[in-house]
């Protein structure tokens, strides 16, 4: 029996740092944005019935599913699927499957990033007054857009603010993952996670007290935004769009599917536990999402515009409430301009450390099968994603945005998801991987736990993808709805993602090459 890699590889300083990193990876902008958006869409205490259902059979299973294969590669010296593929799978093919962990996040951070730059403009918009005296939703829209680039008014000219905090925020992250695990990434997340939570707790503090801010509308209140997210009617429990959008969030909430835990988990010793540290990152994930995220937009808003207003205000999208009720609302309350800031700030918080964790494993990828200085490998993904994020920075009008987030954000981290548990519970062996994740564990998971991830959660997955791609799936394929205008953008977006994913596959052929990897065996 082979052992794994002797070689020393970069480690996280201390277990409280790994928790807080997890957890910063998982907590980003869906949190705080994603969630309030997906729980008014769908009936509010309806949601989440299936919410917390999927969080139990699908998005814990997966952490712990990632944490385990994390742990498995880092032993041999990989910090990124192609290798831990490769040790799982013993066949030619297992590198090129495990490339698709390398492109979806670099993929991802090509164009989340650029969102998480615009929470860093909005803060200091709200902390210079930038738009206080836009008073109505309508007026945010208009702002938003011009940031965008969407179009011109007195606000915004043109993209060029956009444009510089994107390369501000680019360089916050390139900066933090140049400084390595311990030094950059851990360190981050003991300041963040600190931070986000502190600034959560003080906006919620601040909703609890509103009370009723308009007499004329008693039904306008925080308690009946607070109602309607834990109040089900449990007759739209029977639709299953409110199972689909409520299993979605879960995907999205914990990270899982990105590629990103898979590296983290990989800077572990190999006896550190895996199973409560994964239940504390979920934790923490859920009390940022459910306490701090779900009753601090969807209440506030209620209380301001009434129920009716704010389901459609969530109807319109994602950055609806966040960036266009919430910013009206603040500058209807004493000290708007600091609430604002801080509301804005902590998603920026919530998204960098999102990034950071969505650029490690192309990182560490070029250090580990390229040799490559920490410095170097930062400056090579710094430039590669800068260059890719500009089409969608000046294409975002035509849907070029949308386009990649559908492929690589939504229908590309299902798929993954299903590989990775055919591969660790089914290939590598359901004994084998339940021997892995309870290896060095505080506490032994109950045997019917295997189960429930060879059975319930593959069978989750695939139903998912179905129903996405019924949904979904097909209209964006056949690009339904896209004007003649925006073809070219999207084709060329999809070409891109093509040329990533073909690119990926070329440098794991390389690195393979260059390493001349000797064929071992899993121990088993």
């Amino acid at each position: 029996m082979n052992q794994p890699n002797p070689k020393p590889r970069e480690q996280w300083g201390t277990r409280m740092g790994l928790i807080l990193a997890m957890a910063a990876n998982a907590v980003g902008l869906g949190n705080f944005l994603r969630f309030p958006v997906q729980c008014a869409n769908n009936g509010g205490g309806a949601f989440m019935i299936p919410y917390f259902v999927a969080f139990i059979l699908l998005g814990i299973p997966l952490m712990w599913i990632e944490w385990g294969i994390g742990r498995f590669g880092g032993k041999y010296g990989h910090g990124t699927t192609p290798g831990m593929f490769h040790y799982l799978w013993k066949h030619p093919l297992a590198k090129y499957v495990g490339a698709i962990g390398l492109m979806i996040p670099f993929a991802l951070v090509i164009y989340y990033n650029y969102i998480v730059s615009w929470t860093l403009a909005y803060s200091v918009f709200s902390f210079t007054g930038k738009y206080s005296n836009i008073l109505n939703f309508q007026g945010m829209a208009d702002f938003l857009a011009a940031y965008q680039g969407k179009v011109s008014n007195s606000y915004f000219p043109s993209v060029a603010t956009a444009f510089l905090f994107f390369c501000i925020t680019h360089f916050c992250m390139m900066w933090i993952v140049s400084h390595g695990v311990s030094k950059g990434i851990e360190q981050l997340a003991k300041i963040a996670m600190p931070l986000i939570i502190i600034f959560g707790v003080l906006l919620l503090l601040r909703v609890l007290f509103l009370g009723t801010p308009d007499p004329k509308f008693p039904a306008n209140n925080i308690a009946n935004g607070f109602g309607f997210i834990w109040n089900p009617d449990f007759s739209m429990l029977k639709q299953s769009k409110v199972w689909l959008a409520a299993t979605g969030q879960i995907f999205f909430t914990l990270s899982v599917g990105f590629g990103a835990i898979q590296t983290y988990a990989s800077y572990l010793k190999p006896k550190d536990d895996v199973v409560l540290s994964g239940l504390a990152t979920c934790a923490t994930n859920e009390f940022c999402e459910v306490i701090l995220g779900g009753s601090i937009a969807i209440p506030v808003t209620v209380a301001f515009f009434g129920l009716a207003s704010t389901q459609a205000i969530a109807a319109g999208g994602a950055f609806d409430l966040g960036f266009f009720a919430l910013p009206v609302i603040f500058q209807k309350m004493a000290m708007g301009g600091l609430f604002g800031t801080i509301w804005f700030f902590l998603l920026f918080l919530a998204g960098i450390t999102s990034s950071v964790a969505m650029a490690q494993p192309m990182m560490a990828f070029l250090q580990e099968e390229f040799k490559m200085t920490r410095k170097t490998s930062a400056w090579i993904l710094g430039t590669m994603t800068f260059f890719f994020t500009l089409p969608v920075i000046f294409f975002l009008k035509h849907g070029f945005l949308n386009e990649i987030d559908f492929w690589i954000g939504t229908f590309g981290l299902v798929v993954f998801a299903i590989i990775e548990v055919i591969l660790f519970i089914w290939v590598f062996g359901g004994e084998n991987a339940w021997t892995e994740i309870n290896s060095g564990a505080d506490i032994r998971l109950p045997k019917f736990v295997l189960p429930i991830m060879k059975y319930v959660t593959l069978a989750y997955l695939v139903i998912l993808m179905i129903f996405w791609f019924i949904q979904d799936g097909w209209n964006v394929l056949t690009m339904k709805g896209v004007t003649a205008v925006d073809y070219p953008y999207i084709w060329f977006a999809r070409f891109m993602l093509v040329g990533i994913g073909a690119c990926m596959v070329f440098l794991v052929r390389i690195a393979w090459q260059k390493r001349h990897v000797i064929q071992q065996r899993v121990p088993q």
